[in-house]
């Protein structure tokens, strides 16, 4: 198996139980049917029938008809793995031409010679463009906020919303696995009316996502850009033989977090000083924070410490504050406890550190 497994990582998800992942096996059904529907329209399309793989993904035909019905990551590995072999159709019938066997594979072993994962998304964008022009991906930057976007040039049909979605996806579940790093989505935005199984973007996405948008978009911290690309050709071989394993299991690791976590507590102060808070701005569980803060041999006591720090040394040299009005702006509920602490951090006091240095003869 190579690509059919990386591509049906779109609509695989992890469940945490104790800060445990479970395998996927024991992930519960949350890919809409309506996506397999839109594999069935590709059979219909290359006029060949999907019995032997409905089969084999042990989903039934009268499945087909309900609305709220949903699959597994592994019955979506399994039959889209099948289609894609089946019709010789990487795109399941999205494009105005298919995409052959090993199509998006190139587009992988294209980028994977990056030194940042900037030029790998770049390269991927480019690419693309070689393989179909019915749409086109764009990756751009605007101040600290990157967007990758996706412009349609073709009427993509009943399987608009699978196409934009699953493009979305793989190119999001490649770019965390060159990475080795979750990298959250700050917005999402499709260009058609939300869906009846909306609720589903929730885990695809992750994050606030907004329906009759004039074009599909994914919004990202620009940081994450800068990112080295951490992956060689054997890791790529390794992965495009059975991608599920080796790769949802990087969405839990966030190499920024200890940044972003430095960043909202400067800019939203006691708002997010708890483990709680954090986690629900964060959407991960507390356990996951505190987890993955270990990895990076940090602690949010001590990242509240640094920003404590920092903001208290930045208005004492720059400001005429009174210490108590400054002992507040630092999170601190006395000037008592704020004067044990700067002398912890500094070995002086608020009024030492302020207090220019004498001038010896």
């Amino acid at each position: 198996m190579t690509w059919c497994a990386l591509w049906a990582l779109a609509f695989s998800t992890t469940s945490e139980r104790g800060g445990i992942l479970l395998p996927m096996k024991q992930a519960p059904a949350e890919t809409p049917m309506a996506f397999i529907r839109s594999i069935v329209l590709a059979y219909e399309r290359y006029g060949k029938d999907p019995a032997h793989a409905l089969h084999e993904a042990r989903i039934l035909p009268s499945q087909l008809k309900r609305t709220d019905a949903k699959v597994t990551a592994a019955q979506m590995e399994t039959f889209s793995g099948l289609a894609m072999r089946e019709l010789d159709d990487e795109a399941l019938g999205w494009f105005s031409r298919p995409l052959r066997h090993g199509a998006n594979g190139m587009l992988c072993r294209a980028s994977l010679p990056s030194p940042d994962l900037h030029v790998a998304l770049l390269r991927w964008c480019r690419h693309y463009a070689l393989l179909t022009e019915d749409i086109g991906l764009e990756l751009s930057v605007d101040g600290p906020t990157a967007c990758l976007s996706i412009h349609e040039h073709a009427d993509l049909g009943e399987q608009r919303e699978f196409c934009l979605v699953s493009s979305f996806r793989n190119i999001h579940g490649y770019a965390c696995w060159l990475a080795d790093s979750r990298i959250p989505l700050s917005h999402a935005a499709f260009p058609f009316s939300p869906p009846q199984h909306v609720k589903a973007y929730e885990w695809m996405f992750r994050g606030p996502v907004s329906f009759d948008q004039p074009h599909a978009s994914l919004r990202f911290d620009a940081r994450y850009l800068s990112l080295p690309v951490l992956r060689d050709d054997s890791d790529l071989r390794r992965m495009l033989q059975r991608p599920l394993p080796l790769i949802v299991l990087q969405y839990r690791r966030d190499r920024l977090l200890s940044g972003r976590i430095r960043e909202l507590l400067k800019t939203r102060g006691m708002a997010l000083a708890t483990a709680e808070a954090l986690s629900g701005e964060l959407n991960l569980s507390t356990r996951s924070l505190h987890r993955h803060l270990a990895e990076e041999g940090a602690s949010l006591q001590q990242l509240k410490n640094e920003v404590r720090r920092d903001i208290a040394i930045d208005q004492l040299t720059r400001t005429k504050k009174p210490v108590k009005q400054i002992a507040a702006a630092a999170g601190f509920q006395n000037e008592g406890s704020f004067n044990r602490a700067f002398k912890e951090w500094t070995g002086k006091t608020p009024g030492e550190f302020r207090r220019p240095p004498e001038v010896t003869r």
